[in-house]
């Protein structure tokens, strides 16, 4: 079992940053893939950002590209997403997610078996 905990949401202004953080408990954190979700009032859950178990490989959905970027830090047994530039339609639930296994390319929520519970970040003008 893996516990997966997340921080750092809150209000932001268009243009401005925030950043996320995952706090991750349960698991040899090393051994797990971590991705970075997020949905919006009546919308379905999407992929944000993956990274790979070393942090070398990054993964970006083309929508946060440039802006939004990934890492983690197995010392700390935690995972990050720094968002800059932001856009009023940033606005959503974000969700830190976990894999123990490689499926697909690890840009679906069924590829991914543990969830936090969501953090919520509102861009406002």
């Amino acid at each position: 079992q893996v516990l997966l905990v997340e921080s750092g949401g809150g209000l932001a202004q268009v243009g401005g940053s925030l950043r996320l953080s995952c706090a991750a408990s349960g698991r040899d954190f090393d051994s797990l893939y971590m991705g970075w979700f997020r949905q919006s009032t009546g919308k379905e859950r999407e992929f944000v950002a993956g990274i790979s178990r070393s942090g070398l490989n990054t993964r970006s959905a083309d929508s946060v590209k440039g802006r939004f970027t990934i890492s983690r830090d197995n010392a700390k047994n935690t995972v990050s997403l720094q968002m800059n530039i932001l856009k009023r339609d940033d606005t959503a639930i974000y969700y830190c997610a976990a894999a123990n296994r490689l499926i697909n390319k690890l840009t679906a929520p069924g590829d991914y078996r543990y969830w936090g519970p969501g953090t919520q970040v509102t861009v406002s003008s």
